[in-house]
């Protein structure tokens, strides 16, 4: 009966430190998961800091290409006119 007991205690113990070495090892890769995270947080920041100037930008270059397009309308009128 002794001897059941303290196998079983045995038992017990090395469940324990397996579940505590399996546990030390995920802690570990989710904290390896975090800073990747954490890269990818800072990286997608920094992509929005330079996109922050296409905004205003693509306001003024499409003002600029409706212009464009206007006269271009304008000069295939003249273009016509002088073909005739």
């Amino acid at each position: 009966m002794t001897l059941r007991v303290a196998l079983t205690v045995g038992e017990i113990l090395l469940l324990v430190l397996v579940l505590a070495y399996f546990l030390r090892m995920l802690t570990k890769l989710l904290a390896h998961v975090g800073g990747t995270l954490q890269h990818i947080a800072d990286g997608v920041r920094a992509i929005e800091g330079h996109c922050g100037i296409i905004g205003p930008g693509a306001d003024q270059i499409n003002l600029v290409l409706g212009e464009a397009a206007a006269n271009l309308q304008q000069a295939a009128v003249a273009t016509e006119a002088l073909a005739n």
